[in-house]
């Protein structure tokens, strides 16, 4: 099963969202790990490399909800299960830093 973190920007960021822009997040969220899981990608989701980072990533699931992250190493005791990293939540301002 993947394993996540989140970075202290990430957090600032949930804390800021709506109510209903967090649940967007956790169904997308539990969507993305479990096609991870899976080796594949529920369709609702779009998963694409963010340029102005190397090795981020953007995932998207509504036409404003975005988040960005990372692949970190797999965690000791989960063998090569993918670990993300968390980096920003929210809308396309985020990615304005």
């Amino acid at each position: 099963m993947p394993t996540y973190e989140a970075v202290a920007r990430f957090w600032a960021d949930y804390r800021r969202l709506r109510p209903e822009q967090r649940a967007a997040f956790l169904r997308a969220r539990t969507l993305f790990v479990g096609g991870l899981a899976e080796g594949a990608l529920h369709p609702s989701l779009r998963v694409k490399g963010f340029k102005l980072r190397p090795g981020a990533f953007e995932l998207s699931w509504t036409p404003d909800g975005r988040a960005l992250f990372t692949y970190g190493s797999p965690l000791p005791g989960h063998g090569t299960d993918p670990h993300v990293i968390w980096l920003r939540v929210g809308t396309h301002d985020i990615f304005r830093v």
